[in-house]
């Protein structure tokens, strides 16, 4: 059973968790919570914890811990400081995957990151009515870039999950891939969270951001980064994607210092490595030709 399902206690600090409004996971007070949502409870403020930086923290917490699900994101914590885990992680999972979710969702994410995707699949498609699962495996799809499966698995979920944020957000990823009328659909979805107190953070206007400049709202875009912005300065995807604002602004001068500043925040981003695998194919080609000039007589 989904401990995360819409008629639980655990919706508004799921619902924070999904918007990538971390801080106010960690700041949510889980006192008042049934005994069987605690430990649920506790693991999204843990690996809200690790996508805040805190990994080895996190570690540290759990070095003593046997509960599978602990466990589970003890490893994930260490697969983020860099160490080797992914033998553990895959006899955690032929241990305790065929039905601990929260060991799905961690080895999942592990072993998507180390490049295993048919493995990551395959643990993930263990769960039994998680939209957790679902929505991991839409992304890993999508980063697969087959939209199809990606689409196919949203659509899935629709029939039991009907209306619940994790099945819309899906919906809204899809749609950002197809494009067309679905920005218009996913705008929508993206706007409520960024613009809801309780789910509002620099991951939500950001995507909110990105539906507006495939929407061709290039103002109303950069008022959602400026938001993004405020909220957190140093946010590497709030930096990318207002380097996509200025150039398509013309803002050439922006641009350079944005690229600098990203550069200072992470410089192994996505973005920056495709300019720079960009630049190196270019330079490649550029070297299979010798210019001839003609000089005038």
């Amino acid at each position: 059973m989904d401990p995360y399902s819409p008629e639980g206690e655990l919706i508004n600090i799921h619902t924070a968790f999904h918007a990538g409004a971390y801080q106010q996971v960690l700041d949510f007070d889980t006192s008042p919570f049934s005994a069987p949502n605690a430990l649920p409870a506790r693991i999204l403020k843990l690996r809200a914890q690790i996508a805040l930086g805190g990994a080895k923290d996190v570690a540290a917490e759990l070095s003593g811990e046997k509960t599978p699900d602990l466990v589970a994101v003890r490893l994930l914590a260490e697969y983020e400081t860099g160490k080797d885990v992914l033998a553990e992680v895959k006899k955690l999972a032929e241990q305790q995957g065929q039905e601990n979710l929260t060991v799905q969702l961690c080895a999942g994410m592990v072993l998507e990151r180390a490049g295993e995707t048919e493995e990551a699949l395959s643990v993930l498609s263990k769960h039994q009515g998680s939209l957790d699962a679902v929505a991991l495996i839409v992304q890993i799809h999508l980063r697969q870039n087959r939209a199809d499966l990606a689409s196919k698995e949203a659509v899935r979920a629709r029939k039991w999950a009907q209306d619940s944020l994790l099945v819309n957000l899906a919906e809204s990823w899809v749609g950002m891939r197809e494009g067309g009328e679905k920005y218009q659909s996913a705008f929508y979805v993206f706007e409520e969270l960024a613009q809801t107190a309780q789910s509002q953070s620099a991951h939500s206007l950001v995507a909110q951001a990105v539906s507006e400049l495939h929407l061709g709202r290039l103002p109303e875009a950069e008022a959602a980064l400026q938001q993004a912005v405020a909220l957190d300065e140093k946010n590497a995807d709030t930096l990318a994607n207002m380097i996509v604002l200025n150039t398509l602004l013309g803002k050439r001068e922006e641009v350079a210092g944005l690229k600098e500043k990203l550069g200072g925040v992470n410089k192994e981003h996505r973005i920056l490595a495709d300019w720079r695998e960009k630049k190196d194919e270019f330079e490649k080609a550029r070297m299979r030709y010798t210019p001839k000039f003609e000089v005038a007589s």
